[in-house]
């Protein structure tokens, strides 16, 4: 077991193109997925120092590549953790389309690789294939997708696709490419995540278990001659104090009933992903026992697929668990909180200063800081004085 090469991480926020609100699985609340307010969340992290933000991708989402273009230019520093989905498109198209983005972005494009896991959806999308043959054409994907961003003429003659003659015109910013992020916990996800990928991601298991999961990924990665960064998909609900914490987690659900949660946890038995399985055990499906590990409740898991599980508690609380993960060797956290737009504020504001950041998170890039008074001047004449965290 390991820590992250420096001891230290980047966090990164998280834009709701699914939807968004005050609580989970109810219109009580909830709030328009529209441009306007993905680029109020989106300009938020950037000023705040978020090393970037991930874009979910699905048929519940609106499109992540759309989005990405829209908010590109509104931002100044903030990268975007988007999507290449082998099966759904043409790996030619998919490099054209992230040389692209990653240029008029200047260099600010992220790709998350997602073989996809929901066979109801991808037969929705007319991807017929099995989990292990998805993860065959994964890795064809990404053997022709990588050569074609490094520059190369590709010509590839795989079992499931084929190239003759293929080229990116306009290279990306990034060389050879983007980072290449990979979620998969099958050892079928591991061996293409071994050969392809930077960064292997995690959802938020507790930390033992999340420590098994990269000791694996460590092994796949080293057979290969390579190395991983680690990452971690997790909620946050960071209070002043824990009380604060664990009240908001419980209003987060409150308008979830007994039949909802049913309904949801028979939707997501039909994926044959094993990071879900493993996410859905955490629960059980049941109210009873969310809280998982110290800090880590699996609340969010019961309505939602995908990252089910959230650091609840004060500042300091949740920074102790981050460092936690941090010495297992996870150097980068993807975060999210409802509602996205207030909890990317209170997080960065609570808990950045309480964490090892690199000079990537919670920096101003290069742009000059008010270096006045910060906060409501008292009385119209009083200036608030600063307080330094002691830890």
């Amino acid at each position: 077991m390991t820590a992250s090469q420096d001891g230290r991480a980047d966090v990164l926020w998280f834009l709701p193109t699914h939807g968004d609100g005050r609580y989970l699985g109810a219109s009580e609340g909830a709030r328009e997925v529209s441009l306007p307010y993905l680029r109020q969340i989106a300009q938020g992290a950037d000023e705040l120092g978020y090393f970037g933000v991930l874009l979910p991708t699905g048929r519940s989402c609106e499109d992540s590549w759309v989005i990405a273009s829209a908010l590109a230019p509104l931002t100044r520093d903030l990268r975007f953790l988007v999507a290449v989905r082998p099966g759904l498109q043409e790996p030619s198209v998919a490099a054209r389309m992230a040389a692209t983005l990653d240029r008029i972005s200047n260099g600010r494009l992220l790709i998350n690789v997602v073989t996809g896991g929901d066979p109801v959806e991808l037969a929705g999308d007319g991807v017929f294939l099995s989990h292990g043959e998805r993860y065959a054409v994964t890795d064809e994907f990404l053997h022709i997708w990588r050569g074609l961003m490094g520059g190369e003429t590709v010509n590839f003659e795989g079992k499931h696709l084929r190239v003759e003659n293929g080229r990116v015109i306009f290279p990306p910013v990034q060389k050879p490419y983007p980072p290449l992020y990979f979620g998969g916990s099958s050892p079928a996800g591991m061996a293409v995540a071994a050969e392809h990928c930077d960064v292997y991601l995690t959802w938020g298991e507790p930390p033992a278990q999340v420590a098994e999961k990269i000791a694996a990924a460590r092994e796949a990665a080293a057979a290969k001659g390579k190395t991983f960064s680690y990452g971690i998909r997790l909620h946050v609900i960071v209070r002043e104090t824990e009380a604060e914490a664990w009240d908001a987690a419980e209003r987060l659900i409150s308008r979830v009933d007994d039949a909802t949660i049913a309904k949801a946890q028979e939707t997501l038995k039909r994926q044959d992903s094993v990071g879900q399985r493993r996410m859905m055990a955490l629960h059980g499906g049941s109210r009873d026992n969310l809280v998982v590990s110290p800090n880590l409740w699996a609340g969010v898991g019961l309505v939602r697929g995908g990252a089910g599980t959230a650091l609840v508690g004060s500042a300091d609380q949740v920074a102790d668990r981050m460092k936690e993960y941090i010495d297992i060797s996870i150097d980068r956290f993807i975060l999210s909180g409802y509602p996205h737009l207030e909890e990317a504020y209170r997080f960065a504001e609570l808990v950045f200063p309480k964490l090892p950041l690199r000079a990537t998170t919670g920096r101003t890039g290069g742009r000059a800081r008010n270096d006045g008074p910060f906060g409501e001047i008292i009385a119209n004449d009083l200036v608030p004085q600063r307080q330094v965290s002691a830890s």
